[in-house]
């Protein structure tokens, strides 16, 4: 296997190299009137990580590692603070031992080492965390991370339920290259698709391709099969029961506090053949955000519905920055598609949309619709937010400060809720860095609210990005919680969410969780800190 790279996105070999991160700093310097310099990427042979605390027994060695890559490429997520620590070389607390077991029994058996080695475990899917989900946590318990990279494939087919038994640490693009030969699809393409895995789907309540009806990876779920330090908790599969609290709804966004997702049966699709889209603009945001509502209140159920603010849709769909931009966008793979567009396009233009009829495509027949969705505005925003993760590699340790942030509020809630976190943000970018940029887009589209996504950019200098992140980040949140939203709609909780996800959260329901938790991890080994303390 090609190997990942231990402090950016992607690859080894997707790594910029220093004349492209010297490019990306020149236009920086010239974007900002300041000057941004490149510092070089980081080797493997340059760091200094700590002596493992900790040795796996013998039972255990032949798959596990304690070599630098290893323990330094599980150490972080991929937020803007995990990249720009790997990549000055920071690791304070990486893991001791990085177990890689390719069964079940593995699993098993790497939990009771540590358990009985009083060891922190920390189940690790791709590593595409932005909210610290996967960092060891600080503290003289040695830390063993779990890597579930060999619990890769797809068990089985059922054709007739349309649903597929899957292990928890197969990546995205190797469960769609499996279920393909059949005729399926999951449809679940949340931004880290390339990155990212199953259990880690389920276990952080990922948000994927579809911006209406199916939207969270809950809706997936069939059944859900995870290890425990006291044992195994498998769940029926049934497509829907009434049977008391659901146990898959344990487990789903338990974030490897509970256990290690194992084995998921799935709710899988035929493959569509038959797609329609359509980009429309606004003259302001506001009646932008108005059509995605009537929209999707008509239930119609487009597989896309996203709304670009007029300063994401200038910078990331090459439109005049005085526009919104709402991409509407059909699939299926029975149906032709050309009368759900129509109508979303009627609803669009009747509250202030502007698309040529030209511009509506419709491929309804099977075999036209691989270019639906990849021309003119559509397109451009579709490659800029696909590519987006690798362009942090290019702009760390320059000091440019960039992150995003996102959250769900109801429509009644909406407008004051956008313009308070606006207030906020913009206040705290002023105050952080002499001011930057503040753009937002609809992930998400549901009949009673939005999930908007927020993204920041801000002039900084190296050394001191953190801190003004730290300033920025707190601000929306705090901004987030204040108006009522949810810390997070589909980024999780990890452990930079934890101080407003506790004010969010039920005091009630957090004793509820912590007893779960001392039932099935009584000895509090598993990601210890995360959503709750135990």
């Amino acid at each position: 296997m090609a190997r990942r790279s231990f402090w950016g996105w992607g690859l080894e070999s997707d790594e910029p190299s220093q004349a492209d991160r010297e490019a990306a700093a020149a236009n920086l310097s010239r974007r900002y009137g300041r000057q941004f310099t490149a510092a070089p990427a980081p080797s493997l042979d340059q760091l200094q990580l700590r002596s493992p605390r900790i040795q796996p027994p013998p039972a255990l060695a032949s798959f596990c590692s304690t070599e630098v890559y290893d323990r330094a490429a599980n150490a972080y997520g991929k937020s803007f603070r995990d990249v720009l620590r790997a990549f000055a070389g920071d690791f304070p607390n990486p893991p001791d031992v990085v177990a890689y077991p390719s069964d079940e029994a593995g699993v098993v058996a790497i939990l009771d080492w540590a358990s009985s080695a009083n060891a922190v475990a920390v189940p690790y899917g791709g590593g595409s965390s932005v909210v610290g989900g996967v960092e060891p946590p600080g503290g003289d318990r040695p830390v063993v991370t779990i890597d579930l990279a060999h619990l890769d494939r797809v068990l089985e087919v059922d054709p007739v339920s349309r649903a597929a038994r899957v292990q928890g640490g197969v990546l995205g693009p190797a469960l769609e290259d499996q279920l393909r030969p059949h005729g399926f699809t999951l449809r679940h393409f949340p931004q880290s698709f390339e990155y990212s895995t199953l259990g880690g789907w389920i276990a952080t309540r990922s948000g994927g391709h579809y911006a209406t009806n199916h939207t969270h990876i809950d809706d997936f779920v069939e059944s859900i099969r995870t290890v425990t330090p006291r044992g195994v908790i498998e769940s029926r599969r049934l497509p829907g029961s009434g049977a008391g609290p659901s146990p898959d709804r344990l487990i789903i966004g338990s974030e490897g506090i509970l256990g290690v997702i194992t084995e998921a049966w799935m709710r899988i699709q035929a493959r569509p053949r038959f797609r329609a889209s359509a980009g429309i603009t606004f003259d302001s945001w506001k009646s932008g955000y108005e059509a995605a509502r009537q929209v999707v209140q008509a239930k119609l159920w487009p597989a896309n519905c996203r709304l670009l603010d007029p300063v994401e849709a200038g910078s990331a769909a090459g439109l005049k920055g005085d526009e919104a931009l709402l991409i509407v966008a059909f699939e299926s793979a029975e149906v032709p598609q050309e009368p759900l567009i129509r109508q979303a396009v009627r609803i669009a233009r009747e509250a202030g949309g502007r698309i040529d009829d030209g511009a509506v495509l419709v491929a309804d027949s099977p075999g036209e619709g691989d270019g639906v969705g990849r021309q003119g505005a559509v397109g451009a925003w579709r490659n800029s937010f696909i590519r987006a993760p690798y362009g942090r590699n290019l702009t760390a340790g320059t000091g440019m400060v960039g992150d995003t942030f996102e959250t769900a509020i109801t429509w009644d809630r909406w407008p004051d809720f956008d313009a308070n976190v606006r207030a906020a943000v913009t206040a705290a970018l002023n105050d952080a860095a002499g001011g930057g940029s503040l753009s937002c887009r609809f992930t998400h589209v549901y009949t009673d609210g939005p999930a908007p996504y927020y993204s920041f950019q801000a002039p900084g200098k190296p050394g001191g990005e953190l801190e003004i992140w730290s300033a920025i980040k707190q601000a929306a949140s705090n901004a987030v919680i204040a108006n009522g939203g949810t810390i997070t709609h589909h980024h999780a909780v990890g452990r930079d969410h934890r101080p407003w996800y506790d004010q969010q959260r039920p005091p009630l329901f957090a004793e509820a969780l912590r007893a779960a938790k001392k039932t099935l991890d009584p000895n509090g080994i598993l990601n210890p800190g995360v959503l709750i303390d135990p």
